[in-house]
């Protein structure tokens, strides 16, 4: 089992990219909405000139990401990479979003 974790950066991919999920027959996940480091450096030190710089650099449009976790098998984790690259496009593109995995020693109260 591992955790996916995906910050999602196109948050208007959201609806998209959970329907694509549960027709590859993924049924469970969290989202949560998160802010970038950069987001919050500008939002708190709006006087700082190199914060002015970044700030026309970031899409004011988008003043948070979404966060999906998801407790997946590792066939599953597969499936969830290939609907995120054909939903939402190329992570190694800037502004698109990160995806990894995480170890999952315990799990209860998924269903099969």
């Amino acid at each position: 089992m591992k955790l996916l974790v995906f910050v999602l950066n196109k948050v208007d991919k959201l609806d998209n990219l959970l329907i694509s999920f549960t027709n590859a027959g993924i049924n469970g996940a969290t989202i949560l909405d998160s802010h970038g480091m950069a987001e919050v450096l500008i939002d708190h030190n709006k006087n700082l000139p190199i914060f002015g710089s970044l700030r026309m650099l970031l899409n004011e449009k988008r003043p948070f990401n979404k966060t999906i976790f998801a407790v997946l098998s590792d066939k599953q984790v597969e499936i969830a990479l290939t609907c995120i690259r054909e939903v939402v496009g190329d992570l190694s593109k800037p502004g698109v979003g990160i995806v990894f995995t995480l170890p999952v020693g315990y799990v209860e109260g998924i269903r099969d």
